[in-house]
């Protein structure tokens, strides 16, 4: 369809140079999506504004979406085909957009029946602006050319809005909009960000955690001194220790850590020691307890390290459970049953709270995804949404939330058409989770060669899901989690008492330790890093367990315990030379001798293998064959290294190829090197979990692979319709391609639902 545009630039242009005032930016804006929607005939079109320091794209214009959406609608850079046009400073046009893997649907602002879609970046040199999109009910409304008129329109756009951005100071609006007060009656969607996945709907009910300070203007019926204190902290230790037995059978791994933590902090002398010296300088215990638990939180606030910071919730919760044993007061007790509880901030033991009570869902107003209480959440199966809206918490207690804890959304008083769609919604994902009735016990090539699909566990709360779904077993348990969690370095009983609960729920099943995976952007709060400018390549995974012998020796022999019941298999991360293996082989060794001098049952040789995710382990895997009992390949580190792109950096994202020839290669040759010296090998990693690769994985001899549990029907239906022959036939073809877009083109003639 042609359309004539050299109007439609006149009149943007003839607007842009009346515009003097800033304050009426936002008019500008919506005179111009006004304009353009008619003029392309087109059901929708917006303008969102990038906000550099909160990484946010917010909806500032629009015409025929609805206009209560505006300010309330946000995407993350890259996050929809809107946040990848900006991301990738391109246009995207996509005929019926809801096919695109990308896209993104906000049910509820009028958007559900549009079919076409085109978004091109407003840029200012390197200068991410917005993004205008525009939306038509017609499949393949638009054409290349209007998505070259419209490079134009925004380069013109560009200058006027970045100008004013100047002027106004707009890159500072995220916070301002902090401070200013939306009208709660006009409050119907908010955009957060998810901390546990699922949806939920009830009623509203605010809940406002008692301050410390409010607390000290408790009376008491005597005098408190130094003795009441310490009677305190017994009763509180008490109480935490009482909370952790009653959680352990259902967050076994998790729940008992987080309050080990709390206990240990009872222990602590020096923040003790800090209380009494301010009772004995003539400071009252209620305002000793107060006063130390203020200047820890504002020692932990200004920690650069996330997990460090999230620690002072656990200290409030000490606090306020010293100050109500103290005083002999307790919070108000309510009834959150069916309720959707918004809260500030909540500390752990709420979290456990609400769920014996039956709660919904939890919107959050700080914290992070991951803190204790998002971590118990996805734990306990609470969706829980961290959105920054003040007006939430002015909610009438009638108001009814709907909360999509997938995209990060809340719905106030949803209107019917959007409850409909998300009991739809809903009702597919219960029919997703019912599919694991389908999975086969076995699963077979169409030639009938034999795949093992295994589970990756990070909880033991993930076991559930595995044995729905028929894992053969756990293919890769991620032991760093109870390190992350707690204020210290866990013990051997502490680590021992979990592993061992891991096999005996296993019963007999085959299991693989990994060793302790830290460093990177898995980072632990209580161990003092040096600073170092390439965390990726610095001192983590093994490297930090051979650095810390007296650590690492600590989980091997726990693994090495739980192993007595059953045998398990330990496997070493980001191992980069045989002297590595060699080192860390030796300390199993060494801890399986203290283990038989003491008497202590234990598995005396285990299998011992490694994880290949260096260039320099490929290059050597020939030889790592000879000496490990077997490999895996973490294919998402192994991408990163090979190709020197940063996974978590959004800014070379579209760098990180998996299908790179050199990844192909390396894989092959990692293989190759198994099958010569007849050792076992598996994928882990997204490359496990994607049906793309599976005739290439197959081809080159993998016959294991260890993915979420999840992921395990789709992969196993993948495999069974593929023989070996043909496998071999696609990874040969791959191998010999020596660009990424000729195996682009040769992977969607195998898969092209992909």
């Amino acid at each position: 369809m042609h359309r004539d545009h050299s109007k439609l630039i006149c009149d943007i242009s003839e607007l842009t140079a009346l515009f003097t005032d800033t304050a009426n930016l936002d008019s500008l804006l919506q005179k111009i999506v006004e304009m353009i929607a008619h003029h392309m005939n087109a059901g929708v079109c917006s303008v969102y504004l990038y906000y550099e320091e909160a990484d946010e794209l917010v909806l500032k214009a629009t015409q025929g979406l609805r206009l209560d959406s505006v300010g309330q609608v946000k995407l993350k850079l890259g996050e929809g085909l809107t946040g990848k046009a900006l991301l990738e400073m391109r246009p995207v046009c996509e005929g019926n957009a809801r096919l695109h893997p990308s896209f993104r649907l906000f049910t509820g602002i009028g958007e559900e029946k549009f079919c076409s879609f085109m978004a091109v970046p407003i840029l200012r040199g390197q200068n991410r602006i917005g993004v205008m999109t525009l939306q038509s009910e017609q499949k393949d409304h638009f054409t290349a050319e209007d998505v070259n008129i419209f490079r134009a329109v925004t380069s013109q756009l560009a200058n006027t809005i970045e100008m004013a951005k100047l002027l106004i100071g707009i890159n500072k609006t995220v916070p301002d909009e902090k401070k200013t007060a939306v009208r709660v009656s006009q409050l119907k969607f908010v955009k957060g960000r998810s901390g546990a996945e699922g949806f939920a709907m009830g009623e509203a009910v605010v809940v406002r955690l008692p301050a410390l300070e409010d607390m000290l203007a408790v009376g008491s019926e005597q005098p408190l001194t130094l003795e009441h204190l310490r009677a305190a902290v017994l009763a509180t230790e008490r109480q935490l220790e009482s909370f952790q037995k009653a959680i352990e059978t259902k967050l076994f791994d998790v729940a008992s850590l987080i309050f080990s933590a709390q206990i240990l902090m009872l222990k602590d002398q020096a923040m003790l020691g800090a209380m009494e010296a301010l009772i004995n300088s003539g400071a009252t215990p209620q305002e000793a307890v107060r006063q130390v638990v203020a200047e820890y939180v504002a020692r932990f606030d200004k920690m650069p390290n996330a997990f460090l910071r999230e620690k002072r919730y656990d200290v409030i919760d000490v606090g306020r459970r010293l100050l109500e044993n103290l005083v002999g007061v307790r919070g108000v007790e309510r009834q959150y049953a069916r309720k959707i509880v918004i809260a500030r901030e909540l500390l752990p033991s709420d979290a456990l709270k609400l769920s014996t009570q039956g709660v919904q869902g939890v919107v959050l107003l700080s914290g992070g995804v991951t803190s204790h209480v998002a971590v118990l959440a996805r734990s306990l199966n609470i969706p829980l949404i961290i959105a920054d809206e003040e007006a939430l918490l002015s909610l009438a207690p009638q108001a009814v939330l709907l909360l999509d804890g997938e995209q990060g959304n809340v719905y106030v008083d949803p209107e019917p058409g959007v409850v409909a769609a998300f009991k739809e919604k809903e009702a597919l994902r219960k029919g997703a989770a019912q599919a694991c009735r389908n999975v086969k016990a076995r699963t077979l090539t169409k030639d009938g060669a034999v795949v093992h699909l295994l589970a990756n566990i990070n909880l033991l709360g993930d076991l559930a899901v595995a044995k729905d779904y028929q894992a053969e077993g756990v293919g890769l348990y991620r032991t760093e989690f109870p390190f992350i969690v707690r204020s210290d370095f866990p013990t051997e009983e502490e680590q021992y008492v979990i592993y061992r609960k891991l096999v005996e729920i296993m019963k007999g099943r085959p299991i693989t330790f990994r060793t302790l995976d830290i460093g990177g952007d898995k980072a632990l709060s209580y161990y003092d890093y040096a600073k170092e400018a390439n965390p990726f390549l610095g001192l983590r995974s093994i490297r930090f367990s051979l650095r810390h012998q007296d650590v690492f020796a600590q989980q091997v022999r726990a693994i090495l315990r739980a192993g007595a019941v059953s045998p398990v298999r330990i496997m070493f991360p980001m191992v980069s030379s045989l002297d590595d293996f060699f080192a860390a082989r030796a300390v199993v060794v060494e801890c399986a001798a203290q283990l038989k001098s003491s008497g202590i049952p234990h598995l005396a040789a285990p299998e011992i293998g490694v994880m290949i995710e260096t260039p320099s382990a490929v290059e050597m895997s020939d030889e790592l064959a000879r000496e490990a009992a077997f490999f895996s390949v973490g294919t998402n580190d192994l991408i990163q290294y090979v190709l020197a792109v940063d996974r978590t950096n959004e800014k070379v994202a579209d760098l990180y190829v998996p299908h790179h020839p050199s990844v192909l290669r390396a894989l092959e040759r990692t293989a190759r090197a198994a099958v010569r010296h007849k050792k076992d090998i598996s994928i882990c990693g997204d490359m496990a979990h994607d049906p793309r690769y599976m005739p290439f994985l197959l081809g080159i001899g993998i016959r294991s692979f260890s993915v979420d549990a999840r992921y395990i029907l789709k992969i196993q239906e993948r495999i069974m319709s593929l023989d070996t022959t043909s496998a071999r036939q696609t990874a040969e073809k791959l191998l010999g391609l020596v660009s990424i877009v000729a195996i682009e083109k040769e992977l969607a003639s195998e898969y092209p639902v992909a």
